[in-house]
C-alpha cells in the first residue's frame, strides 16, 4: 500500500495538521484490523496490538518521508542512522545512562536514604533488562525525538522545538488518574527534564537517534535491574519527594538534579560523528 500523490502537499501544511493528519491516517490503518480482534480476544490481545500498531507507525513514516517530506531516505531524515558511528554512540549512550542511574543510586546510599539489599539476582536480570531498555529506548526515540521532532524543526527551530516535544512527552506520560497525579507530580518536571536530555542528545550527534537509544535504554536498563530484583530498599530516613516517586530514582529531587547536570552536559558538549 502507499500513499496517494495527493499527500505529496501535505509537506506546506502547519505542523500541527501535518502531525494530526499522520495520527488519523494511522488510526484509520490500524482500527479496523485492531477493534474485532480486541472486540474477540479483549485484553489478551493487548501486547499483540500495540506492537501491531508500532509496526504500522515504522512503514508509515517511511511512507510519509518519501511521499510528504520526499526523500530518498525518509528514516536517516528522521534520524534512525545504521552504521559504525551511530552503533558506537548507541553503545555510549547505553553505558552513560547505566552509569548515571547507578551513581544517582550510590549516592542515595551513601546518603542513607536507600540501601542495597544482599541475594538479589541482580545478574539475572541483566540481559532481559537490556533488551527492555534497548526495546524502550528504539520505540519512545523514533517517535518522540525522531518523527514528531523532526516535523516540529521544520515549522518552529530547534530551540522552540526542544520545549515542544519535551512538555508534550511529559503529559502524555502523565495521563493518570488526578490523584495519582497530585501524588506524584515531581515526576512531571522530571519527564520534561529526561525529554529535553533526549533531545540535547540527538542534536549532539548531528541528528542520529543513537546515541539517544542508547543514553534512554541505558537508565531503563539500570531501573529495570534494581526494580524487578528489589536490591535497592528505602531506610524511610527522607520522604519519596527525594528518593524518587513509586521507587524511580528520576522521579525525586535528586534525580531532578542529575538530570539538570546531564541536560547541562549535553548541551555543551562537541563530538565528532559521521552521519555517512
Amino acid at each position: 500500500m502507499n500513499l496517494p500523490k495527493s499527500f505529496q502537499s501535505v509537506a506546506t501544511y502547519p505542523a500541527p495538521v501535518r502531525l494530526g493528519l499522520f495520527l488519523l491516517l494511522l488510526a484509520t490503518l490500524w482500527l479496523p484490523i485492531a477493534a474485532p480482534i480486541f472486540l474477540i480476544f479483549g485484553d489478551r490481545s493487548g501486547a499483540y496490538l500495540v506492537v501491531f500498531l508500532y509496526s504500522l507507525f515504522i512503514w508509515l513514516i517511511g511512507e510519509w518521508g518519501r511521499k510528504v517530506v520526499k526523500t530518498n531516505k525518509p528514516y536517516t531524515h528522521y534520524g534512525l542512522v545504521f552504521n559504525a558511528s551511530s552503533g558506537r554512540a548507541c553503545l555510549l549512550g547505553i553505558s552513560l545512562g547505566a552509569t548515571i542511574l547507578f551513581a544517582l543510586m550510590q549516592v542515595q546510599v551513601f546518603l542513607g536514604w536507600q540501601s542495597w539489599q544482599g541475594g538479589a539476582d541482580w545478574q539475572g536480570a541483566i540481559l532481559a533488562g537490556l533488551l527492555t531498555g534497548v526495546g524502550v529506548g528504539f520505540a519512545e526515540e523514533l517517535l518522540f525525538r525522531g518523527w514528531f521532532l523532526t516535523e516540529l524543526n521544520q515549522d518552529y527551530g530547534k530551540g522552540r522545538s526542544l520545549w515542544i516535544c519535551s512538555i508534550l512527552y511529559a503529559v502524555l506520560h502523565f495521563l493518570k488518574p488526578i490523584e495519582f497525579i497530585l501524588a506524584s507530580w515531581v515526576q512531571f518536571p522530571g519527564l520534561v527534564l529526561l525529554g529535553i536530555c533526549l533531545v540535547l542528545a540527538r542534536h549532539l550527534f548531528k541528528g542520529s537517534l543513537g546515541f539517544a537509544i542508547g543514553l534512554h535504554g541505558g537508565l531503563v536498563w539500570g531501573y529495570y535491574i534494581v526494580n524487578t530484583t528489589h536490591w535497592l530498599k528505602p531506610t524511610q530516613a527522607v520522604s519519596e519527594l527525594f528518593t524518587g516517586i513509586n521507587g524511580n530514582p528520576l522521579a525525586g529531587l535528586l534525580g531532578l538534579a542529575f538530570l539538570t547536570i546531564l541536560a547541562v552536559g549535553l548541551k555543551f558538549s562537541r563530538v565528532k560523528f559521521s552521519r555517512s
